[in-house]
């Protein structure tokens, strides 16, 4: 795997230009707003049925479409020409050698100042096709039944990507930001502690974020054109047996605010969901109910009357993590295959397929991790991959909890970063990456909330308490 080094994604020069801010500035006049915003929205379900992403179980492609999926792209630009470009997608999966070309051809097509300007953000439902260049597997780890139509859905998806950005960018209209948050109940904690071990399954005392974040961006006319909202939580409510194209319960929620504020375009954020699923689930019915809910959370916040204006700059930063590998040798991955836990076996038998090719097992896994500063108002943090629970309030320690809005699943999602507890403990969630690269160790957590630090400061944030 190529080795990113841990540094900004643009040249210093443009990086300082992108974080020049004017500390004292007069509040914008109503009638010369601070930001311009545009919206694009374009559909991505597969033109014709791949293989569905999510559960290895599934051995055959979809079998129909119960909704469409769609990649939206916010473009926003404030009063100093700083523009940036998110991208929400309707997907499960995302390998990095899928999102990085796309990043880079939307940062160089807009004139971005680099990829730290560029957030994909992907939904994570299970009920969305694989995505995926490597004609031997899949995202999820298995042999792909249906290899040649997810390489060819996989490379038209990249060309709508980058599309849906390039409508953002010439839809650029005067707009008003503003940002608040609520809270949905659906979340659950899924690491249930047995007699056997953490399993896959219900515990209502363990950690989730419930929060439900809204950015708000108006119009000239005062109405809402865009609302972004978040939610940390798998999208797992459709039944694995269920061969249909879903956005899963984002999808719901999406059509309850935008029936709610017509002509609106709703946009949904993942948060740090890795080990949260949705309870009730497992009834088509539960997507609709979890959704109504999530919808209805983002409409009140929405029209709350208690939504904090966000003014200017917009600042980006991004660094590169290397994310710490175990290295097990030969003997202890054959140990592991024959009496290990069941999550690790596969992996181990991948990690045995490059020792057995006279390669090395990498030691560091490049992610990227983003932040985005408007003005002093709010900080917005996206975090690559599927990010447990427990780090947002590590982040809250590390950045200070006020005016932060904590993403996961950006950029990438190829793989669990647990924390050191939960490493710990043991589960599912420590299997790391998902396709034979080896599992993460303890050093993970200060390592990802070290670059979480070193990126929200290059953007601009004023850091409010100290390191835990």
């Amino acid at each position: 795997m190529r080795q990113r080094p841990v540094s900004s994604m643009f040249p210093v020069s443009l990086l300082f230009l992108c974080l020049v801010a004017v500390p004292f500035a007069a509040p914008a006049r109503a009638a010369e707003p601070e930001w311009s915003a545009g919206i694009a929205s374009i559909k991505i379900t597969p033109p014709k049925p791949v293989a569905l992403a999510g559960y290895a179980s599934r051995t055959k492609p979809f079998e129909k479409v119960d909704q469409d999926l769609y990649a939206r792209a916010l473009a926003l630009k404030d009063d100093k020409g700083h523009q940036a470009v998110l991208v929400t997608l309707d997907i499960c999966i995302l390998p990095a050698d899928v999102a990085e070309p796309v990043r880079a051809r939307i940062a160089e097509r807009g004139k971005l100042v680099g990829p730290a300007a560029v957030i994909l953000s992907v939904s994570h439902t299970h009920s969305g096709p694989a995505v995926s260049l490597n004609p031997d597997a899949t995202a999820a780890g298995v042999v792909n039944p249906n290899s040649a139509g997810t390489i060819e859905y996989s490379r038209w998806l990249q060309e709508r990507l980058v599309e849906a950005a390039d409508k953002a960018l010439a839809d650029l209209q005067p707009a008003t930001l503003a940002w608040g948050s609520g809270i949905a109940n659906f979340a659950m904690n899924r690491r249930e502690f047995t007699d056997k071990g953490v399993i896959l399954g219900v515990n209502p005392r363990g950690p989730v974020d419930r929060t439900v974040p809204v950015l708000r961006v108006d119009g000239p006319d005062g109405k809402p054109r865009v609302l972004l909202f978040g939610y940390a939580c798998h999208g797992t409510t459709n039944p694995p047996g269920h061969m249909a194209v879903s956005p899963d319960y984002p999808g719901f929620a999406r059509a309850a605010v935008e029936e709610h504020f017509p002509g609106a375009t709703a946009m949904f954020i993942a948060g740090c969901g890795g080990d949260a699923n949705p309870y009730p689930r497992l009834k088509l019915e539960d997507a609709v109910t979890n959704g109504h809910e999530l919808g209805k959370e983002v409409c009140r916040v929405a029209e709350s009357g208690k939504l904090k204006p966000i003014q200017g700059p917009l600042s980006c930063a991004m660094v590169t993590a290397q994310l710490p590998l175990e290295t097990p040798d030969r003997a202890a991955l054959e140990k592991i295959v024959q009496a290990g836990p069941a999550s690790k076996k596969e992996d181990a038998k991948q990690m045995l397929t490059v020792l057995d090719r006279g390669e090395r097992l990498p030691a560091t896994h490049p992610a990227p991790v983003a932040a985005w500063q408007f003005g002093q108002e709010m900080t917005l943090v996206a975090l690559p991959d599927e990010v447990v629970s427990e780090y947002v309030p590590l982040l809250e320690q590390k950045l200070g909890p006020l005016r932060l809005w904590i993403a996961g699943y950006c950029h990438e999602v190829i793989g669990y970063v647990p924390t050191r507890n939960i490493l710990t403990q043991g589960g599912y969630e420590t299997r790391g990456l998902y396709v034979g690269s080896g599992w993460f160790t303890p050093e993970v957590q200060e390592t990802l909330l070290n670059a979480a630090a070193s990126a929200a400061s290059s953007a601009g944030r004023k850091m409010t308490t100290k390191a835990p």
